[in-house]
């Protein structure tokens, strides 16, 4: 099996574990815990850190892991947990025509059209009582069709093939069920999930939840060789994959750090997010002088790791005709005058060698003068602590729907390439 085959495999596995935020972070941890990183707790006092490797958690849906010394600078790997989807609503069931249906909001900016006809699975975390009295929390993951939003027949809507807007609030709603099931039917089987994944549990009732629909079938290789890799969440769990990889295999003479936030897809404007203080808080504590701090992250660099807009080949007039990232051909810098992406020349100029030092091809990105472009976590750090920044990530198809496009080599790509920063 060629290394970029048995990374697919691998990554296959985690995007499987990692069906929302929550799982995605609890996914990270458990690669790390596999290579000897002990967890830390925001809680505790840590004091002065051992050499050593080590993990913290926040919300249960961002990850900081790091390497630590107590010298020298920071070499640091950003990308998040999240991704686009419909999430349940506090009080979500409603009875329409003789259907249940489960009330949902969206999440980030999602492709809405391929949501439709799919079977649906429920994944998050829900808050409990105990028979104590006491609160407790569990991730959910039922793994199974749950749930579908059906299209309208093309008889009843002729104007279906064309472009059409879609209302979040009645278009939306997913079918769980027939209209006989009562809301304790619900419950129960939140219930039932919740003592199949915590056997040891003694829940008397559930009290919150924040559940999330997905699409349970499968990322699967695809194409006369199993080029592409198909599935849900490649935006940004590829990243995350890649980040934890590389921090398994860090040189531990170095600092090496990988954050991975939740809350992209809405802005970052979080305790767990990228405008919230995770990263800024855990190298206070690892460097709690200021002064040294300040010169650590002066020879530091942060590679925002966030997938890329891979030319379309249905659609190529959407792109900079000069800047046409293929899929298969490496990682992409992405570049933007008005600081959407962080990369500076400098910062580019590190990521190509650094390319070529992993003998990995490298891409580039900008769009159109006349469109607009997404943005990442990176000019969030690099505006937070200083630290020079770089955006890039592999070109990939379909982003922000159900179901994305990538070619399988460059997941083995950006692997590649972050180990190789992770090491001397």
């Amino acid at each position: 099996m060629s290394p970029h085959t048995a990374c697919a495999a691998e990554l296959i596995s985690f995007l499987r574990s990692s069906p929302t935020a929550f799982h995605a972070a609890a996914s990270a941890a458990a690669l790390l815990v596999e290579q000897g990183f002990i967890r830390l707790e925001e809680q505790a006092a840590w004091g002065r850190l051992a050499a050593g490797k080590y993990f913290v958690l926040r919300n249960e849906s961002s990850l900081i892991g790091f390497t630590w010394n107590s010298s020298g600078p920071f070499r640091m790997i950003g990308a998040h947990t999240d991704s686009p989807s419909l999430k349940l609503k506090p009080n979500p069931l409603r009875r329409e025509q003789g259907c249940l249906q489960l009330g949902v909001e969206i999440y980030g900016g999602a492709l809405l059209r391929p949501w439709f006809d799919r079977e649906l699975s429920l994944a998050g975390r829900v808050a409990w009582r105990d028979k104590n009295g006491g609160l407790s929390s569990a991730l959910l993951d039922f793994q199974r069709p749950l749930a579908v939003i059906p299209s309208l027949a093309i008889h009843l809507n002729r104007e279906a093939n064309k472009q059409q807007e879609m209302n979040a609030q009645t278009d939306m709603t997913p079918l769980i069920g027939l209209a006989a099931e009562t809301a304790a039917a619900f419950q129960e089987l939140l219930l039932e999930e919740l003592r199949r994944c915590r056997p040891e549990a003694e829940p008397a009732g559930i009290i919150d939840h924040e559940l999330f629909l997905y699409d349970p079938a499968p990322p699967t290789l695809t194409g006369l060789k199993g080029e592409f890799i198909t599935g849900a969440r490649l935006d940004n769990l590829v990243s995350c994959f890649a980040a934890a990889q590389a921090l398994r295999s860090a040189d531990s003479g170095l600092n090496c750090l990988i954050v991975l936030n939740d809350h992209e897809e809405v802005g970052s404007v979080s305790a767990a997010g990228a405008q919230g203080s995770f990263l800024r808080d855990v190298l206070e504590r690892l460097r709690p002088d200021p002064e040294e701090r300040q010169a650590a992250l002066r020879g530091s660099f942060f590679i925002s790791a966030d997938n890329a807009h891979a030319v379309h080949p249905n659609f190529a007039a959407k792109h900079d005709s000069l800047h046409l990232p293929q899929l298969g051909k490496g990682p992409v810098i992405k570049f933007n005058a008005n600081q959407r992406y962080a990369t500076t020349a400098a910062s580019a100029a590190a990521f190509r060698q650094l390319c070529a030092k992993a003998e990995v091809p490298v891409q580039e990105f900008v769009s159109r003068s006349d469109m607009g472009c997404g943005s990442t976590i990176g000019p969030l750090t690099a505006a937070e602590l200083g630290v020079e920044t770089v955006d890039v990530g592999i070109p990939s198809l379909a982003m922000h729907s159900i179901r994305e496009t990538a070619a399988s080599v460059d997941c083995w790509h950006l692997c590649r390439v972050l180990q190789t920063f992770f090491q001397p």
